[in-house]
């Protein structure tokens, strides 16, 4: 596990390191990032006291889909904030920790061939003011946690469910992420890739992982990608 003061991005230093021949299981943590990234190509505010950290899967040839790993980093992020936070968080699709509706943390999965860099933020001491969705820090609802103590935690936690992941397939993964995600009927607006919007309630996810809105029509509609907000 290493530890710099400042760098642009952990992601895109573990995509290099990756390259390079940088093993799984390697961590990286900035104390500040001067270029952080979110989803979909948005910044992500990086000052000194939050968690900006990434770690490195080599992928198997028996593994699960990469992309349902995002479903273990929030399943083992939900358990890092529960050792620090008694109610722990709700998982809101893909991958958003919210405390009482409000952002705590950002996951961003990345790819280089057999590499996934998965980057973890989280806010502990700070968060930012969005124009588009409430934000909280574990400062507002816990005692202050420092980045090193919470990494310590995570990548544990992290290790173990992925350790699950490959032994037991997603299932128990899937099955942990919807017992600590927003309750079945919850109101959600998924905006998709291309611009649509689309209204629906929370009913589950499919077997490898997408969102499924049961729509005002009774339709169910199946969400591979896109941004999704409680209304």
């Amino acid at each position: 596990m290493r530890t710099v003061e400042e760098t642009g991005s952990t992601n895109a230093d573990m995509l290099a390191l990756a390259t390079a021949g940088a093993s799984e299981g390697s961590w990286l943590r900035a104390e500040r990032q001067t270029g952080g990234k979110g989803r979909q190509g948005r910044a992500w505010d990086s000052p000194p006291g939050n968690l900006y950290a990434s770690t490195l899967v080599r992928l198997r040839p028996a593994d699960p889909p990469a992309a349902t790993l995002a479903l273990v980093a929030a399943v083992a992020l939900e358990e890092a904030v529960r050792v620090f936070r008694a109610a722990g968080a709700t998982i809101k699709w893909p991958n958003d920790l919210l405390v009482d509706g409000a952002k705590l943390s950002g996951i961003l999965l990345e790819r280089a061939e057999d590499a996934i860099v998965i980057g973890i933020g989280v806010n502990l001491a700070h968060h930012p003011d969005l124009p588009d969705r409430p934000t909280t820090s574990l400062a507002a609802h816990a005692a202050p946690t420092d980045p090193a103590t919470f990494l310590d935690v995570l990548a544990e936690t992290f290790a173990r469910w992925l350790a699950r992941w490959r032994q037991e397939g997603l299932d128990p993964v899937r099955q942990r992420w919807l017992d600590r995600a927003h309750a079945p009927g919850t109101a959600l607006t998924a905006r998709l890739p291309d611009g649509e919007a689309i209204e629906g309630l929370f009913d589950g996810l499919t077997s490898d992982g997408a969102l499924i809105l049961r729509l005002a029509s009774g339709a169910r509609r199946v969400i591979h990608a896109g941004d999704v907000f409680l209304i």
